[in-house]
This record gives structure tokens, sequence and C-alpha cells, in this order.
């Protein structure tokens, strides 16, 4: 590797234990895909990802196994980092077999078109904080609403001199930022329910954690407490940031499908919501994800 005097340098090149062989697209799906809003694709057509204060480039071969690298003396930390981000403790194969795909033929087709796809485990605190971005946004605003955030009012990731890493501004900073400076991040109306959302947190330390540990229904019931958060933000803060597969996120992509391939015209977000859970099962999340990226991928056509 390459190395500037005064830069983060890069570990070397270790398989992602647990992951793949994937496919490109699955992959870029996974981190790409509207899980995740702080990966880039680069030039090698690798990827470099960042959240908490991980720094992750990934490569695949031509077999599609996935390598990772990060920063340099960081190695063990960031293995651990990754078996957590990547849900290497669960056997996604097994629990992708087991949705009901057997009598669905449209989910058949989806979980063939994107084998190997996986659910994420992100910090609970920045998937809030994602979401919250997330209204009636395209991916791409959100990543470049969260990229503004970090550049201006994260902090970097290492002493480096030269490093170009920042990560995410925590709850606690957020409190202290002037929604004028928030809504100079291209956020918008979302910059008021972010800051009020901080002031909050500010005043109950510890809610973040016990929300995040807190049965299904309790959690998502708290989550929708919180200014600007509703139904599929909760659940998608929920399924990304703290593993519940059980819940259910109905975008417009998902009120597109089950309208278009189970017949659920007219039907409301809750409405389906609940369908969700009870046509997919206790791994409703999972198949949430597959039919949202096949839809993405092919429902144009």
């Amino acid at each position: 590797m390459t190395r500037v005097p005064g830069a983060d340098a890069w570990s070397e090149w270790r398989p992602l234990a647990g992951v793949g062989p994937l496919t490109s697209d699955v992959l870029a799906e996974t981190v790409d895909g509207g899980q995740a809003f702080r990966w880039q694709r680069l030039p090698d057509q690798g990827w470099l990802g960042l959240w908490s204060d991980q720094v992750v480039r990934l490569r695949q071969d031509d077999n599609g196994n996935v390598a990772w690298c990060g920063r340099a003396g960081r190695e063990t930390a960031t293995a651990s980092a990754l078996r957590i981000y990547f849900g290497a403790d669960r056997d996604f194969a097994a629990l992708t077999d087991s949705l009901p795909w057997r009598s669905d033929p449209h989910l058949a087709a989806c979980l063939a078109a994107f084998p190997g796809l996986r659910i994420l485990r992100q910090p609970f605190g920045e998937t809030l904080l994602g979401f919250l971005c997330s209204a009636t946004k395209q991916i791409v605003q959100i990543k470049q609403m969260l990229a503004l955030l970090a550049e201006r009012h994260g902090a970097p990731v290492s002493a480096a001199a030269t490093s170009p890493w920042r990560r995410l501004p925590t709850w606690t900073e957020l409190a202290l930022i002037p929604e004028s400076a928030l809504r100079a991040c291209l956020l918008g109306f979302r910059a008021r329910y972010i800051a009020e959302t901080a002031q909050f947190l500010a005043a109950n330390p510890g809610w973040l954690e016990a929300t995040e540990q807190a049965p299904y229904p309790l959690a998502k019931e708290r989550l929708c407490s919180l200014p600007g958060v509703g139904e599929k933000v909760a659940d998608c803060v929920l399924l990304f940031g703290a593993g519940r597969l059980e819940a259910f996120p109905v975008d417009v992509w998902i009120l597109k499908t089950l309208a278009r391939r189970y017949g659920l015209n007219g039907w409301k977000p809750a409405q389906l919501a609940q369908f969700g859970r009870a046509h997919f099962g206790p791994l409703a999340g999972l198949a949430q994800q597959y039919l949202f990226a096949w839809e993405r991928k092919h429902g144009g056509r």
C-alpha cells in the first residue's frame, strides 16, 4: 500500500469473513441500496464505507469473494466492527431459505435475483439520523446531506494530519448545532426534526440505548414519539440499526410492489405493513429488502 506522510495508512487486504461470495450487483445493493448512506463506489469498482469511527474499503475477486482493508494498526477492531456491521453472526442463507418463497412465486424471483443479500446492522444513532434525512428524498440526496453533516460538524476519525475522513456528529453534538447550520447542510424542513430530536436525546441520556434493546412494538412506539419519525422511518431504523427482522418498512417501492405483484391497490401503509408481517412472517424485514431491491431494478419493465 502507498503511504503518504501524515495521512492514514491502509492495512493489508483480508477476506470479509462470513459474507459471500456475492455478485457485484448484490454487494452494491447491500451497501448502497438504501440501507446505508455512507458508501461510495471507487474508480477501481471497489467500495469505500464509513460508519462510527470506521473507514473501510471493499473489493471483490473474479469469483465474487469480498475482501476488506481498513486503517493500519486497527485491524482487530475493524474486523470486529465488520462482523457486526455485516451481520456475520447470523446465517442469512438459512434465514432467507425459511421465507415463504415456496408458496410465493414473486418472492422466489426476488430471492433468485439477489442471492446472498443481507441486512446490515449499523450504529443505532447513526441509522436514526440517516432516516430522519430520508423523508421525500432519494438515496443520492440523503448521502449528500450526511456527507455535509460529517464534513462540517463531524470530528476526524483519526489524528492523521491529512486524513479526509470525518464521522457523523453524535446526537449530543447535534444538540449544540443551530438549526440554521443544519439547514445549510441541505436538510430543509428535516433540520427542525433533527434539532428537536437532538434536544430531546440530550435531555434524556440513555433513551436511544433503551429503545434499541426494547421489544419491537415498544421500540417502534418510542421512535414514533420523536419529531419527524413516522412508522416507515421507525421500521427502517429498527431493521437496519437494531437487527429487528420483523420490521417491515413501507416506502414508495413497497407500495408499488405490493400493489403490482400482490394486488393490494389502494391499501394504506399501515395495512400493508400488517400484511407484510402476516404474509412473510417473523423475517418480514428480510423479505422486504428483497422486494425493494427487485422493484427498484425491474419494476419499470
